[in-house]
C-alpha cells in the first residue's frame, strides 16, 4: 500500500468497524456527492476520461472482503446506462473518510482521473466551471448521445433499409466507442461535432482559455486520427460524419460504402 498502516494487520483480529467503510444510511445524493466532493479535494478532482471527448464523474466505492478483512476501493461512473469499475486498491484507514481521501489520491496517482476538463455528474447540477456564457452553451449542447443529428441520421439510414448498432465499440479490446457501428460488414461511423473535432468549415477559437480548448481539440483529432489507424488495422471502415452535413446526403454515402463492401470491391 502507499499509505498508512496494513490493513491484514490493522484488522488482524478482528473486521474492520463499519465506519471505516460503510457509508451512512438514510443520506441523500446531495450529500453522497459532497462526502465525496470532500474526499477528492473538489468535484474537478473526480474526472475518468470515457474516450471519444466524452467525460464523467466518478466516485470511490469501497467493499469489505470479509475473509481477509480487508477494505478495497473502487472507481465508478456512469457511462450510458452502465456503471462500470475500476480496481483502485486497498484502503487501511479506521475511517470512511479518511479510506475515501485515500482512495482518491490513489486514483490519482494511478492516472486513472483527468485535470481541467469537465465532467457529467448526473445527481445534481454542480456551479459552472465555464469561464463564460458561450463556453457554457457549448457544454450544455454537448450531449454524449442522442443528440439531434444523431437521431437524424439513423432515420435517414433507416429509411434506406439499413440496420446498424448503437454506440458500441467496433473492438472490443480498444477503447473507442463508434455512433453506429454495422458489424457484419465491418463498418463504423463516427458523427463528429464541429466544434469538439475541429470542423474547418465551422470551428471558432475560444476567445478565453484558448490555449486549453485548442490542446482540447488537438488530441481530439490526434485520437481520431489513431481510432482510424486502429480500425483499418483490423479490417474495418471508418466513416467520419460531420453533424453539419445533410442527413440524407451522409446516409447515402454510408449505403454506397456497405454496397460496395458487401460487393467486395
Amino acid at each position: 500500500m502507499s499509505e498508512g498502516a496494513s490493513g491484514a494487520g490493522l484488522w488482524k483480529d478482528k473486521a474492520p468497524p463499519e465506519r471505516a467503510w460503510k457509508g451512512r444510511k438514510g443520506r441523500s445524493r446531495e450529500m453522497a456527492a459532497a462526502e465525496q466532493d470532500r474526499a477528492a479535494g473538489g468535484r474537478q478532482h473526480r474526472t475518468v476520461d470515457l474516450g471519444d471527448g466524452r467525460y464523467a464523474c466518478a466516485s470511490i466505492y469501497l467493499k469489505l472482503l470479509p475473509k481477509t478483512r480487508r477494505i478495497r476501493a473502487y472507481l465508478r461512473w456512469s457511462d450510458r446506462g452502465r456503471s462500470p469499475a475500476q480496481y483502485v486498491g486497498e484502503v487501511d484507514h479506521e475511517t470512511r473518510e479518511e479510506n475515501l481521501a485515500q482512495a482518491w489520491r490513489m486514483a490519482m496517482e494511478r492516472g486513472f482521473l483527468v485535470q481541467g476538463v469537465a465532467s457529467e455528474e448526473p445527481a445534481r447540477k454542480p456551479a459552472s466551471w465555464a469561464s463564460n456564457s458561450a463556453v457554457r452553451a457549448v457544454m450544455r449542447g454537448n450531449k454524449s448521445r442522442d443528440t439531434r443529428p444523431e437521431l437524424a441520421l439513423r432515420s435517414a439510414l433507416h429509411a434506406l433499409g439499413l440496420r446498424y448498432r448503437v454506440g458500441v465499440r467496433p473492438l472490443p479490446a480498444v477503447r473507442r466507442t463508434a455512433d453506429l457501428v454495422f458489424p457484419r460488414d465491418k463498418v463504423a461511423v463516427f458523427l463528429d461535432g464541429c466544434y469538439w473535432h475541429g470542423c474547418d468549415d465551422h470551428y471558432r477559437p475560444a476567445r478565453q482559455n484558448s490555449e486549453f480548448w485548442l490542446a482540447k481539440i488537438t488530441a481530439n483529432q490526434s485520437r481520431d486520427r489513431e481510432t482510424d489507424c486502429l480500425l483499418q488495422e483490423a479490417g474495418w471502415i471508418s466513416i467520419r460524419v460531420w453533424e453539419h452535413e445533410p442527413p440524407g446526403i451522409a446516409a447515402f454515402q454510408i449505403a454506397e460504402v456497405l454496397k460496395r463492401k458487401r460487393a467486395g470491391t
